[in-house]
């Protein structure tokens, strides 16, 4: 049956030949199956008939006592399995030694989330900022009020075009993640903040090319993420916290701040545009951080 060693070449040759790899890939399972290969020999196993399940889990283990990244273990543990796969077909060892063998689960870190008292001051700076009349500032607040009251994603927000905006009725169509529609309530501010870019500032930002998409730069074109992005970094710089700066906190603000005054987690599913019911349950995480927090800072007994 050969070596271990003898083994993992034969192996990392057929998978170059295979070339279903990028060359870093295979370069990075290359360099596993070595130091798999290297921490058994250190274990005094040698030949491939004596490779077992403990053995892989004890190079597992050590990886992830040494503090091995989770995302770089998660991977070693791909290229192990695809190794002892490999090895269990050629027989060289009693079936898989290594199916049973887990992966880590990916820490996942909480968004960031703005209280209620920092986006009123967003809010309330962007109001003062935008009665001077400048159709960018009036702009931006229009942005700012409508991502937090629809906690739309930034290309839908980008994407937006005149006619999907009912603001009589309060709502707004957006086209969300494959290609689906959906219908958005806002709110009177948003609705407010709406108008009168659209009644000044627009109009003052428009050129004839600027064709139907609600929010334009200041050379009239259609504005990008990138460029939404800027705005909202620059005002969310100065309020702390961990985590991205861009658009996508309003939206993960908005989710939260809709479950902590009771909103029910279908009605933010639906909200966000989330296909499945777990991707929207990490507020329900974001939440209950934030009642702990209260809880710890309030309570005599915490």
């Amino acid at each position: 049956m050969g070596t271990l060693l003898q083994a993992s070449r034969r192996y990392c040759q057929e998978l170059a030949q295979s070339r279903t790899l990028s060359d870093n890939s295979l370069k990075a399972y290359e360099g596993d199956v070595s130091q798999f290969v290297d921490y058994a020999q250190t274990q005094r196993v040698e030949q491939s008939a004596e490779l077992d399940t403990e053995l892989c889990r004890s190079w597992v283990w050590s990886l992830a006592e040494s503090g091995v990244a989770a995302s770089s273990l998660r991977r070693k543990v791909s290229s192990l399995k695809g190794f002892t796969h490999w090895l269990g077909l050629q027989g060289n060892t009693k079936g898989d030694v290594g199916v049973r063998v887990m992966a880590p689960k990916a820490q996942q870190s909480l968004p960031r989330v703005l209280t209620r008292s920092h986006m009123e001051k967003i809010l309330n700076d962007l109001e003062a900022a935008a009665g001077g009349g400048d159709p960018v500032a009036v702009r931006n607040l229009a942005i700012i009020e409508l991502l937090y009251a629809t906690a739309m994603r930034v290309s839908e927000l980008t994407s937006l075009t005149l006619d999907r905006l009912d603001l009589s009725a309060l709502t707004v169509k957006v086209m969300g993640k494959g290609s689906k529609e959906r219908m958005i309530p806002l709110g009177i501010p948003a609705q407010v903040a709406l108008s009168r870019y659209l009644a000044v500032g627009r109009k003052l930002l428009a050129t004839t090319e600027s064709g139907n998409t609600v929010f334009l730069s200041r050379l009239g074109k259609a504005m990008g993420s990138r460029s939404v992005y800027q705005v909202v970094a620059s005002l969310l710089a100065d309020m702390g916290g961990e985590g991205p700066l861009g658009p996508h906190t309003l939206r993960h603000t908005a989710a939260t701040h809709l479950l902590d005054g009771g909103a029910d987690l279908r009605s933010v599913q639906e909200l966000l545009g989330h296909a499945s019911l777990g991707t929207t349950q990490i507020y329900t995480h974001v939440s209950m951080e934030r009642l702990k927090g209260a809880y710890n800072t309030a309570h005599p007994r915490a």
